[in-house]
């Protein structure tokens, strides 16, 4: 059997009994290899089951971000600082994909705690973008993306985002990303970035395999103390609902400073839209000047606070102690952290200082409420907003070594607000546009209001079958 097949006609097979699932596994896994081997996409690889799964997902595969822990499978978060760190216990997200029997498959590659935009801050080697090798394939949740692109085989990839880590690179790959309402999947085991950004959420190749996925990993969770009580809701019941008239918004701002192609290809899309039913209205949102400002303030402050437990004490990197203990804990980190990370502990260090508390991070904090409010009065008059994902087309590894930190930075400035604001968003394929003779995808970003993810993803799946996008597979 031709086991190259989207994920639902995969369920469809396995419930009438026609997936041979020692060959499809086999075959899976010597894909997976073949694939990995050229484009760096997993840090571990798991081990094959032998068991025959039961219904539900029915070992459908699931890759999950590195810092999300799996019981007694290596999770580093892409640091060297957790080299051999293996948890003894499931995140609560992993934990119901299993009792799903979701099959995982491993662990994808990501910037060092989430701290990069283009995957390149991994300890462990740089995913590539199955588009083109010499570029990036986003990040944080860069391998994620990559490898659900490059995978012709059914896949699902749990992902996670605190400024834009889910749709970055499901833009920059081609495939769609959905991250949830903030609090509405459990962060109980994932690694900390910042703690009031950081939400769960999942990549897949078009929009019924996220809203599959999200189904599964939604819902209250008692261990998480940011965790909303909301019931689990079947997110794929309503979703082939063809919605006729939707109202959206296209805030002036997130086409200011972007790239010439990717907003041609963006107001085609969103042209396609209007002659297919939706009203738009382009609209302002003054605050989005300050959100890059304000999220790189609030996250690094929160980042620095969540990595001071990483000091060779309890678990990850450590060695002979030897000396007093600042000379030891300087020596381990110093040894076990990247660049990047070292840099986002040092600025949220300073942020969280005596004298500068009240003049950087509160101040963080206020713009923050700021933009909240001021995408709770948009959602008043619109069913969501839409805009490009990312301001530029994947870029080549050459030119993001000549870009400062600050100019990394800056690349977050089309999805730094929804993430400030938690509110849940869709990165989109609407198209493509070249680069150097190169054809690469352009992502389209909806965002929605919150705990609106069942409505965002009717929308998602009526933009989708609109556009109709044809997006290519990749070919080894």
């Amino acid at each position: 059997m031709n086991y190259k097949i989207p994920v639902k006609e995969f369920l469809d097979q396995s419930k009438n009994g026609n997936i041979d699932y020692q060959d499809f596994t086999q075959k899976f896994f010597e894909e997976l290899k073949k694939i990995n081997k050229k484009y760096n996409y997993l840090i571990t690889t798991a081990k094959p089951e032998k068991n025959k799964p039961k219904e539900n997902l029915s070992g459908l595969p699931i890759s999950v971000k590195d810092n999300i822990c799996t019981k007694n499978l290596r999770s580093t978060a892409g640091s060297g600082i957790l080299e051999n760190y293996i948890p003894v216990f499931d995140a609560t997200s992993v934990e119901r994909i299993k009792t799903q029997n979701g099959l995982i498959i491993g662990k994808t590659a990501m910037d060092e705690f989430g701290f990069g935009t283009f995957s390149t801050n991994c300890a462990f080697g740089t995913p590539k973008n199955p588009y083109d090798k010499n570029r990036s394939c986003g990040g944080s949740s860069g391998g994620a993306a990559g490898l659900t692109a490059a995978l012709e085989y059914p896949h699902i990839a749990l992902a996670e985002s605190t400024g834009g880590s889910i749709s970055c690179p499901a833009s920059f790959c081609g495939v769609v990303g959905l991250t949830p309402t903030y609090g509405l999947v459990s962060r109980y085991g994932l690694i900390d970035y910042a703690n009031s950004l950081d939400k769960i959420g999942c990549i897949g190749k078009c929009v019924w395999d996220v809203a599959l996925l999200l189904s599964i990993i939604a819902g209250y969770d008692s261990r998480d103390s940011t965790s909303l009580n909301e019931k689990s809701i079947d997110y794929i019941k309503d979703i082939e609902d063809r919605l006729k008239k939707v109202k959206i918004g296209i805030p002036k701002e997130y086409f200011k400073n972007i790239d010439k192609q990717v907003e041609k290809v963006a107001w085609q899309a969103i042209k396609k839209l209007e002659d297919n039913g939706f009203d738009y209205k382009e609209f302002s949102l003054p605050t989005t000047k300050f959100a890059l400002s304000s999220y790189y303030i609030i996250a690094c402050a929160e980042a620095s606070t969540n990595l001071a437990k990483f000091c060779g004490l309890r678990y990850g990197l450590h060695e002979k102690l030897e000396g007093n203990f600042n000379e030891y804990f300087s020596k381990i980190r110093t040894k076990g952290f990247g660049e990047e990370a070292k840099r986002r502990i040092i600025l949220g260090t300073f942020a969280r200082m005596a004298g500068y508390r009240e003049k950087y991070y509160l101040q963080a904090l206020k713009v923050r409420t700021l933009i909240i409010n001021e995408f709770k009065k948009a959602f008043r008059k619109f069913d969501c907003i839409i805009a490009p994902t990312m301001p530029i087309l994947p870029p080549l590894f050459s030119d993001i070594k000549k870009l400062s930190p600050l100019e990394n930075y800056q690349c977050d400035v089309l999805t730094v607000p929804a993430n400030l604001a938690g509110i849940p968003h869709l990165s989109i394929p609407c198209g493509f546009a070249f680069d150097r003779s190169v054809k690469l995808p352009v992502g389209l970003h909806v965002l929605g209001n919150y705990l609106q993810e069942e409505r965002l993803l009717q929308i998602g799946n009526t933009v989708e079958k609109i556009l109709n996008l044809n997006i290519s597979k990749t070919k080894y």
